[in-house]
């Protein structure tokens, strides 16, 4: 069983969480790949982290901050695009449990990104991009020279899911002077931008070398709920329409 359960972006919405793990069980995977933002934005940002901590630590291949937890462990908000999402960031920050900030801290790699090996294959986790681990996202069809050392390169941040193959110039007569790497962006579990509201994950099935680009269908209108009138309406909404 050479399966890994690929998540990003969660955002503390548990409900859509909740909904990806009992559709594909832990039991069935090899493996889990969290590429960062499990907190902000969504209402249950502690009760996320309480969910994932839950994940045995040899299941647990890559666990990454992203630019939120990198904004809101640093208190630096400067980069944040609007007042709602400083405003947001900070209501979060302030209600974060030491259980949390303990998780955040003590057991997330701070960076943002991680070279790893995974049953042969030479990969790279980055919550955005080899040009800023944080904050720019890779986009569809990236040809970066600096991508070429690796087989699979999984990211996330712009809560849109990709998967692609890219070929490289090589010296390498056997596979025709080409060097191939696979691109994975799972989408985001908790605020998708697609136009598709319900939850996005990815599976990666190594001895196939097959990606599967899946949703879970889960209880928005309850996510909704939980939301405080401190946060701008903005992130509730959004999530009906998967913007």
């Amino acid at each position: 069983m050479k399966k890994v359960l690929i998540l990003s972006d969660i955002h503390g919405n548990l409900s859509a969480l909740n909904q990806v793990l009992k559709a594909e069980p832990l039991t069935e995977f090899a493996g889990v790949i969290l590429l960062g933002d499990l907190i902000d934005y969504g209402p249950r940002s502690n009760e996320v982290v309480r969910r994932l901590k839950a994940i045995p630590k040899r299941q647990l291949l890559v666990n990454i901050w992203g630019n939120h937890e990198h904004a809101i462990l640093s208190g630096n908000f400067d980069r944040f695009s609007s007042e709602r999402g400083k405003l947001c960031a900070a209501y979060t920050q302030k209600n974060l449990t030491d259980e949390t900030m303990e998780f955040l801290n003590g057991s997330m790699e701070k960076s943002g990104k991680c070279e790893f090996e995974l049953y042969g294959e030479h990969c790279l986790a980055v919550h955005g991009s080899l040009d800023d681990f944080y904050w720019k996202s890779i986009s569809h069809g990236e040809a970066d020279e600096a991508y070429a050392k690796y087989d699979i390169v999984f990211s996330g941040h712009s809560h849109i899911p990709h998967f692609f193959e890219h070929f490289y110039a090589c010296d390498n007569e056997a596979y025709r002077n080409k060097k191939k790497t696979i691109f994975i962006n799972p989408g985001s579990v908790g605020q998708p931008r697609n136009h598709n509201s319900n939850a996005h994950y990815a599976v990666l099935e190594l001895e196939t070398m097959s990606v599967q680009m899946k949703t879970a269908v889960y209880d928005i209108e309850y996510e909704t709920g939980l939301f405080s009138d401190e946060v701008d309406s903005f992130y509730r909404e959004r999530l009906r329409r998967g913007v």
